[in-house]
């Protein structure tokens, strides 16, 4: 593990004056550093494309928050990369460590005090006239919703080819255990713990107030049939991608081959960053 990739957030605030001090500190311990070309440039350095950091680093070390967490790891999914998480943004689920114990938490992974904690995936498909037109991975969700003037959209479910309901609503949250913190639980989602492997689906503003978020085993297959002559229903994934969707599209979802590698400190109680995050106890 000598190589390491450092990408930062995508037009946002550099974290220069941590870069200034970590990238020689890196190098001191005997540690190569491939720095993002846009954060390079910044720097006055040389730089690589977040492809090129992805085939050749051992690990990556994220600065942002979880939206670019959540963009590497789509990126380095297939090659198994570990990545650690430099929280700079608000509220960070993904990116635990805060920027303020940059050092120590690279002291404590260099020195082996960090584990690699492994978190499911989900691939989607849109299948159109029956041919499949395009495949994503995510690690948190795959969303069906409808646009701003859109009226309620059917959704026709179902799981392992087995007729579920037909959902009535704003839409449908697909979603794995690291996501359940996530737009699914905004929806009235349940927490679950990230390292289950299990997938949510979770309705959004259902007509049917009885229609309830369902958690199913990672091994089901989902489909979801679009039947609402509408032309402004999307598929988005993690939040970033979107893709409009028409009637009788159908959207499979089924657990990723690939995973997503964590590099989390040794000791991290998970219900201590779900107090402080959510503030729960607080009033």
């Amino acid at each position: 593990m000598k190589k390491i990739g450092i990408i930062c957030k995508s037009g946002g605030e550099k974290p220069n004056e941590i870069l200034k001090k970590l990238l020689p500190w890196l190098n001191r311990k005997g540690y190569e550093t491939f720095v993002d070309s846009e954060t390079a440039a910044h720097l006055n350095i040389s730089g690589l494309s977040r492809d090129e950091i992805s085939s050749v680093a051992d690990i990556v070390i994220v600065f942002g928050g979880d939206g670019t967490m959540l963009s590497v790891s789509r990126l380095v999914a297939e090659r198994g990369v570990p990545i650690l998480g430099i929280n700079l943004g608000s509220l960070g689920f993904i990116t635990e460590i805060s920027k303020e114990n940059v050092f120590n938490s690279l002291d404590k992974l260099l020195s082996g005090e960090c584990e690699i904690e492994e978190r499911m995936m989900l691939n989607a498909m849109i299948i159109r006239d029956g041919r499949q037109i395009s495949e994503y991975r995510v690690l948190n969700d795959v969303v069906i919703n409808k646009g701003a003037l859109a009226r309620i959209i059917d959704l026709e479910t179902y799981i392992n080819d087995v007729y579920v309901t037909t959902f009535k609503g704003d839409g449908l949250i697909i979603s794995t255990p690291t996501g359940s913190t996530a737009y699914s639980l905004s929806a009235g989602g349940p927490i679950l713990f990230p390292t289950l492997e299990s997938i949510i689906v979770t309705p959004i503003c259902s007509h049917t107030l009885t229609n309830r978020p369902v958690v199913v085993p990672d091994d089901f297959r989902l489909k979801i049939i679009l039947k609402t002559l509408s032309e402004d229903v999307y598929l988005t994934l993690d939040g970033q991608i979107g893709v409009p969707l028409r009637t009788d599209d159908v959207i499979e979802i089924v657990k990723s081959g690939f995973r997503t590698r964590l590099l989390i400190p040794k000791g991290r109680d998970y219900f201590e960053l779900i107090r402080t995050k959510l503030k729960w106890g607080e009033r």
